[in-house]
């Protein structure tokens, strides 16, 4: 089993700056990807970004060159830099961690950015 615990939403205006955190704790493979998923009202979920264990990143075309994901190995935690915010990142942010077959989700923060 793996725990995650999600810090740093907030309300921010458009143009600023949030930094997200998930921290894993538990039975956590080396071998692993991480990432950040959000849920906008009325939306569906969708991927924000990911990272695996050796560093390879992906990102949401929509995000690319904005937010930024990166991770502490030692520390089991994963972060999101999320810079030039618009309103339309307004979500719930969720973090994902993913070892062999398994899955587990945040209990996710909300971003909220004002315009």
């Amino acid at each position: 089993q793996v725990q995650l615990v999600e810090s740093g939403g907030g309300l921010v205006q458009a143009g600023g700056s949030l930094r997200l955190s998930c921290a894993a704790s538990g039975s956590i493979s080396s071998i692993n990807a991480m990432g950040w998923y959000r849920q906008a009202p009325g939306k569906q979920r969708e991927l924000v970004a990911a990272i695996t264990s050796d560093g390879s990143t992906n990102y949401a075309d929509s995000v690319k060159g904005r937010l930024t994901i990166t991770r502490n190995n030692a520390k089991n935690t994963v972060y999101l830099q999320m810079n030039s915010l618009k309103p339309e990142d307004t979500a719930v942010y969720y973090c994902v961690h993913r070892q062999g077959l398994l899955e587990y989700w945040g209990q996710g923060t909300q971003v909220t950015v004002s315009s």
